[in-house]
């Protein structure tokens, strides 16, 4: 069997084409090494703003959480000559204290709003340091102080 020039000429190359595409195909390592680390960078540089967001967004639903509270007790102060006791705390926003008979509440709509946003109950103190009522939340940390998430957030 004799091949003709033309033949092994057109053979050859489509050996070639064919090597030529399979190198081609696919991404060399030091590519995706390279693809791997851009892609990890991104996510750090984002993960990182994200957090930041959601810290903030927690202080920021807490403050407005404890301006609600301040109206509640507000329109509590209004039908009962008082605010709460500490003993009676902000609970008695929700369900009437044992001795309230002009109790027209709840003065809250939801019964997580004396909760900050981390879960924890605010702080209540009345008669405040600080004004006639305090109300207060240690923050993400749950102490004294501290900055971003953990700074304490109040209404004075």
């Amino acid at each position: 069997m004799r091949f003709d020039r033309q033949d092994v000429l057109l053979r050859y190359r489509r050996i070639k084409a064919a090597r030529r595409r399979r190198r081609q195909a696919g991404m060399t390592l030091l590519e995706l090494l390279v693809v791997i680390t851009v892609l990890g960078l991104l996510t750090a540089a984002v993960g990182t703003v994200a957090l930041n967001y959601l810290g903030r967004a927690k202080t920021e639903t807490t403050q407005l959480r404890i301006n609600q509270l301040e109206a509640g007790l507000d329109l509590f102060r209004l039908d009962m000559g008082r605010y709460p006791t500490e003993a009676e705390g902000l609970r008695a926003l929700i369900e009437a204290p044992a001795d309230a008979e002009k109790w027209n509440g709840p003065y809250v709509k939801k019964a997580e709003a004396i909760d900050d946003a981390w879960g924890t109950p605010f702080l209540y103190a009345s008669p405040g340091q600080h004004g006639e009522v305090d109300i207060y939340s240690l923050g993400a940390d749950k102490a004294d102080g501290g900055e971003d998430e953990d700074q304490d957030v109040t209404n004075w």
